[in-house]
């Protein structure tokens, strides 16, 4: 399965019609400590490059966008009782939601990992 980044740090896998997102390790190495992770209600429409989830650091509050157009089938429920697993696991376990599909090609426009590693200066 590979794995397509956004210019926002998000990380995204798809399987089928549902897209598994999160953040990256570049993004957890620069929030810091996380805790606390807002997750998204099973249900909610997302609209690509919009909030879809909040993650707070001892640093800052960043938001969490959608990388593509969907529903909200599914949370990580464990990082919300557990937000340091964000930094222990971020292109993991860690993962913030799972999105049903609305727009396939809206994959189209998102980085490999080379592309990605070569946007933050890796």
């Amino acid at each position: 399965m590979s794995v397509k980044f956004t210019e926002e740090h998000e990380w995204i896998t798809v399987s089928g019609d549902v897209a598994t997102v999160g953040i990256t390790i570049h993004a957890a190495e620069q929030l810091g400590d996380v805790v606390f992770v807002d997750l998204p209600a099973i249900g909610k429409k997302v609209a690509k490059g919009k909030e879809a989830a909040v993650v707070e650091s001892v640093k800052a509050a960043s938001e969490v966008y959608a990388p593509i157009d969907g529903e909200i089938v599914d949370v990580n429920k464990t990082i919300a009782d557990e937000p340091a697993l964000v930094n222990k696991d971020p292109e993991g376990t860690a993962w913030f939601m799972k999105i049903r599909i609305a727009n396939p090609s809206q994959l189209e426009g998102l980085m490999d990992k080379a592309a990605y590693d070569k946007f933050v200066g890796k």
